[in-house]
């Protein structure tokens, strides 16, 4: 079975610490990290792997000062592609973007500069999202005569609502700092570095146990999928094997006796 260590990525740099949490990072930084066909390809290696790596958690950043501008324009005006061919090519940033939101790991997207069209799309499949300050948030497709393939029509809509993204769509509106926030395109908005806060994050994260883990970041995404009784059926059963799972046993004792941290406000 291929590992990660074994991968040749392309636009992409990797590297696992001790404490199972990966830094995938864009390595575009000329094209402001744009996406191209081989950059999909090679996130779909990367998290086609990952659930069976024993990564705990990923930050997903990049390099120069921007996060991702999103589809590589300059590509696609060169490759002149039929609409098959283009349509195929959507499919596999779907894969990308599917095995990513539901593969169990948690991810948590270490924003900054332009997270724009296909960019946005890739945060929203992260599930936690750190802009800093000059992080800026936009879905340019109507200006630009097209329209996302992605995953924005569901992720990205999910998470603002059908009209402010047909606002964004139409109207090529941008959102940042708190206003970004306040919409749900962002979780954290920090002055700092995105990427420390994210990985802080992240170390916090890989210290849960990775079933409930596995549980939070796959089958919430699921449920919202199912009807309302669909949903509440799968509910109880993830919870009979996650609330039972052996792991778990230590830290309900000390819940039960008293020693486990309490829940409080900051």
């Amino acid at each position: 079975m291929r590992q990660l260590e074994d991968l040749k990525l392309e636009n992409l740099t990797l590297a696992v610490d001790a404490a199972g949490v990966a830094r995938l990072t864009l390595a575009r930084p000329a094209k402001r990290n744009a996406l191209d066909a081989a950059t999909i390809e090679a996130l779909i290696e990367v998290f086609t792997l990952i659930p069976r790596s024993g990564v705990r958690a990923v930050v997903l950043a990049a390099e120069g000062g921007h996060f991702c501008a999103g589809l590589d324009l300059v590509e696609h005006h060169r490759e002149d592609r039929e609409p098959a061919a283009f349509m195929h090519l959507c499919l596999r940033w779907h894969e990308a973007f599917n095995k990513m939101e539901y593969g169990g790991v948690p991810i948590i997207a270490a924003l900054k500069g332009a997270v724009v069209g296909g960019g946005l799309e890739l945060a929203s499949a992260a599930h936690i999202r750190v802009a800093d300050a000059s992080t800026y948030f936009a879905l340019p497709e109507g200006s630009r005569g097209l329209f996302t393939g992605g995953g924005a029509t569901i992720r990205v809509a999910d998470l603002v609502g059908k009209a402010r993204m047909i606002d964004m769509m139409l109207t090529g509106r941008i959102y940042k700092g708190p206003e970004a926030v306040a919409v749900g395109l962002c979780q954290y908005l920090v002055e700092g570095s995105s990427e420390a806060k994210a990985l802080s994050l992240a170390e916090a994260i890989a210290a849960n146990t990775p079933l409930s883990n596995f549980a939070i970041c796959s089958g919430i995404s699921h449920m919202q999928n199912m009807s309302g009784l669909d949903a509440a059926y799968a509910e109880a059963v993830l919870a009979g094997v996650v609330n039972t799972q052996p792991a778990a046993r230590a830290r309900l004792e000390a819940f039960a006796d008293g020693t486990a941290a309490r829940v409080r406000p900051e």
